[in-house]
């Protein structure tokens, strides 16, 4: 589904104001961050003319930066419109890393396991910022799927792998992460009060896996399973997601199984890898 952005003016304080480059330690990186934030606040594609007219920043200078970005492998022109917007790049600069090896690329071959066992879209799942985020994602093989981005951030309390994590973490984390939130409420489903969420993630700890029954989305389901470090702490969550008609009650269980098997396969294969004191 495509959405329609608008263009965003600049904030003063921000970044891409540009009264605050002259005061920056270094006013051409300022800058160059400036055109990746106005990138960033508009994922379907902004030109150079509105980049310049936003920013602030000179258009000679904004297309010399775009097209650096571009060669870079940070930004991307749409061949189309010549509007230019981020790479995953950066997402894969930030990738989290055990030992040498990237998260991401351990996963993506038990993710696409995942997806030809299920034939659903299946999906890495990190915490970030106290949401949670995609790191990956495999399409699924239905001609009618139910599909994410990569890069995009969902409430942890409202979807299958947020909830895994959240299940998982330790009881100070957990606590610090309810003090900072106010649960809302998404779908008639949402478990958006305290004790609702507590009862739920315990259960979840208690049979190994976690869902989401339309809470943060109405017609669709999901199933995520934790991948553990070798002290029992999330670093992510593996996950699945269809309409409601294909991962019916009783399919969760056989799809809750293919997910805690992903998981499994990607902690074998971190196991040596961390760095141990």
């Amino acid at each position: 589904m495509s959405h329609t952005s608008t263009l965003t003016p600049p904030r003063r304080g921000s970044p891409h104001h540009a009264a605050n480059f002259d005061d920056l330690p270094s006013p051409t990186c300022g800058k160059v961050l400036a055109i990746m934030e106005l990138l960033a606040a508009h994922p379907d594609g902004i030109s150079g003319a509105a980049a310049a007219r936003l920013s602030g920043i000179t258009a000679n200078l904004v297309f010399r930066i775009l097209k650096t970005l571009v060669a870079q492998g940070f930004c991307l022109q749409q061949p189309e419109t010549k509007a230019y917007r981020l790479s995953s790049r950066l997402l894969e600069l930030a990738s989290p890393q055990v030992g040498e090896a990237s998260l991401a690329v351990v996963a993506y071959g038990p993710l696409c396991q995942l997806r030809d066992a299920t034939g659903e879209t299946a999906q890495l799942v990190i915490e970030s910022a106290g949401k949670a985020l995609v790191l990956e994602q495999v399409r699924g093989t239905q001609p009618l799927q139910v599909c994410g981005q990569v890069g995009m951030r969902t409430p942890l309390y409202s979807s299958a792998p947020g909830k895994a994590i959240l299940a998982w973490w330790d009881e100070p984390q957990r606590a610090a992460w309810f003090r900072s939130r106010r649960l809302k409420r998404f779908t008639a489903a949402t478990l958006a009060d305290r004790p609702s969420l507590l009862a739920d993630l315990a259960r979840s700890r208690d049979r190994g896996y976690t869902v989401d029954l339309a809470e943060g989305n109405e017609g669709i389901h999901c199933v995520a399973a934790p991948i553990l470090d070798p002290y029992g702490q999330p670093i992510a969550a593996v996950t699945i997601m269809a309409p409601v008609s294909r991962l019916s009650d009783e399919k969760i269980t056989t799809a809750a199984v293919a997910c805690k098997k992903a998981a499994a396969t990607i902690e074998a294969t971190l196991t040596g890898r961390f760095p141990m004191a």
